[in-house]
């Protein structure tokens, strides 16, 4: 897409914004080093420093102007930062002749304090702009590194509301940073129904065929592509959101409805299958191994946190972890080695929608500690299966939407204290219900419910690796 020649000059704004700091900053320094003899600094250095941070600051505010003409910022904070780089400015235009003409007086001092703060105060304004309202008080609010967002546990998913439940969580996620209450690129706001229906500077996002809408034609432009969203630096929508955000669209994108209210393709509902929370979150701590084990070592967990992994506790004061590889894209066999430092501690394993195979099972059966397996649409067979039945302290399992049979199944009959295995979507027919139920007396079964567990723990999680000085 072609630029207008304002967006083009605008954008030089990027560039040229640093400039009138370095050299006002600079410029203020020596002069007030000038002040001491033994510097025996130049009057006329000092007046080129400024003059160039005069020039600078002048260029920066016109194409800091002609920038937000596009829309994309908020518009309360877009005029304080303007405002204030113009202060800079004439600030700065005043001090240049002052000294020029030799009248470092009462008047050129309190305009230098002036301009410092006002060197200050417009960068926070113009960093507050680019990061988020909150980027600086935030470093100081939490001692981690990540950003939490905390997703409504939802005990029937027939009950749950479409896009309150299902589509807001995932767009708080993935758009909110730019397109939210503190900043609004292209004019577009997402975090309330009345936003997403206004659109934005291009135009509605929505439309009653989903393909042409424009919501739903960002997120399948390629990655490389500059007008794919969310940009390619910052977390991806999935394959399932994709899918939940396409079949919302495509029933009408309506705010108000539940799931029961739409058509649920056979597609969609392993996927709704996944959002639901079910009795064993009230058993949580019964699937935690009673010994305790020692902390993991911070290092071990770097890896699989740079690799996009979910890792956090099971449960408040335990060393046990959850890995869940939600967030992580293209994970394959080989991802599944960073978790071997790990195997003590990891108690439950989520590899969902993930490109592993039978010879990740390899693997995983080392992690004896393992109570909690999922593995719903992965490339698993049955003879993978068999890799896995020495897990004696496996409870849940959960094989959705993959092609594992139920002689296959049965390889795990010796695991005695299983108590759940969801086969939805699977190659078990129904002919064999019979035999399972007679093989796990003790096991609950799925064989189509909305029953797939979603634990006290899950969250949706972006966690920056931890940087080391």
């Amino acid at each position: 897409m072609l630029l207008t020649i304002t967006e083009f000059i605008g954008r030089f704004h990027v560039l040229l914004v640093h400039l009138p700091i370095g050299f006002l900053l600079i410029g203020l320094l020596l002069q007030w080093l000038s002040f001491n003899e033994k510097y025996n600094i130049s009057k006329q250095v000092i007046i080129v420093v400024i003059l160039a941070g005069m020039i600078a600051a002048v260029l920066s505010c016109v194409t800091g102007y002609l920038l937000s003409l596009n829309g994309d910022y908020d518009e309360s904070l877009v005029g304080w930062h303007m405002w204030m780089g113009i202060s800079v400015a004439f600030i700065s235009l005043f001090l240049y002749i002052r000294i020029k003409f030799g009248h470092v007086d009462v008047w050129y001092k309190i305009s230098s304090v002036v301009l410092l703060l006002l060197i200050f105060i417009t960068g926070h304004l113009g960093g507050s702009l680019t990061h988020g309202s909150d980027f600086l008080t935030s470093a100081l609010s939490d001692s981690t590194d990540s950003v939490v967002i905390v997703r409504k546990q939802i005990p029937n998913i027939q009950e749950a509301d479409v896009y309150g439940d299902v589509i807001q969580p995932m767009l708080q996620a993935r758009c909110y940073s730019c397109h939210g209450p503190h900043k609004q690129k292209n004019n577009l706001r997402l975090d309330d129904p009345q936003w997403i229906l206004k659109g934005g500077k291009h135009g509605a996002v929505l439309n009653a065929n989903p393909e042409e809408s424009k919501l739903l034609k960002r997120l399948l432009l390629p990655l490389d592509d500059d007008d794919h969203m969310p940009p390619r630096r910052k977390a991806q929508f999935t394959e399932k959101e994709i899918a939940l955000i396409h079949w919302w669209i495509d029933a009408g994108a309506d705010f108000n409805k539940k799931v029961k209210d739409f058509k649920q393709p056979e597609l969609i509902k392993p996927y709704l299958l996944a959002l639901q929370s079910d009795h064993l979150e009230k058993k949580a701590i019964a699937i935690i191994p009673p010994e305790p084990v020692e902390k993991a070592d911070e290092k071990n967990l770097k890896p699989l946190i740079e690799r996009g992994a979910i890792i956090i506790p099971v449960s408040q004061n335990s060393n046990y972890l959850m890995a869940n590889f939600v967030s992580a894209i293209n994970i394959t066999d080989a991802d599944i080695k960073l978790l071997l430092p790990v195997k003590k501690q990891l108690t439950w394993l989520k590899l969902n929608d993930t490109n592993i195979s039978d010879s990740s099972l390899s693997i995983i059966n080392q992690f004896t500690n393992l109570t909690l397996l999922q593995l719903n649409n992965t490339k698993i067979t049955d003879k993978g299966l068999g890799l896995i039945k020495n897990l004696s302290r496996l409870q849940s399992l959960s094989l959705v939407g993959t092609k594992v049979t139920a002689k296959g199944v049965m390889q795990l009959d010796s695991i005695k204290g299983l108590q759940s295995i969801y086969l939805y979507q699977t190659s078990v027919s129904k002919n064999d219900w019979p035999s399972l139920k007679k093989a796990f007396p003790k096991t609950e079964i799925d064989s189509g419910g909305y029953t797939v567990p979603l634990l006290a723990a899950d969250t949706t999680i972006v966690k920056a690796p931890k940087t080391t000085k």
